[in-house]
């Protein structure tokens, strides 16, 4: 079981922190990617880190705005999200796969899943 939080209203040009952990789980067992879904658009990936290690990849597009990191003492996996604009406005989920292999950019590629955590970037 996923848990999220950290979502908000927020004006743009300015920060969240997100936060992704589990009760039942230990989350450095399993790679991690974090997702956000606006309204009337497709669920698309915005960082993956891998499961032990900590190597991440980005959304093109939001590359230098975002951060994503594991605190493994809290069992929590974090996504910054800086410089925010009104686009980036959506429910945003984290989600974990098992297995080996390199984190994974598609929401077919994982089974377990959060409820989300509205963002929304307005002034």
């Amino acid at each position: 079981q996923l848990v999220e939080s950290g979502g908000g209203l927020v004006q743009p040009g300015g920060l969240l922190r997100l936060s992704c952990t589990s009760s039942t789980n230990n989350l450095n067992e399993y790679h991690i990617g974090w997702f956000r879904q606006a309204p009337g658009r497709e669920r698309e990936a915005i960082s993956c880190i891998t499961r032990r290690g900590g190597d991440t990849k980005y959304r093109n597009t939001m590359e230098g705005r975002v951060a994503m990191f594991r605190d493994n003492a809290n069992n929590t996996v974090y996504l910054q999200l800086n410089s925010l604009k009104t686009e980036d406005t959506a429910v945003y989920y984290c989600a974990a796969r098992g297995g080996l292999g390199s984190c994974r950019t598609l929401p077919g590629d994982y089974g377990h899943w959060g409820q989300g955590t509205q963002v929304t970037v307005s002034s």
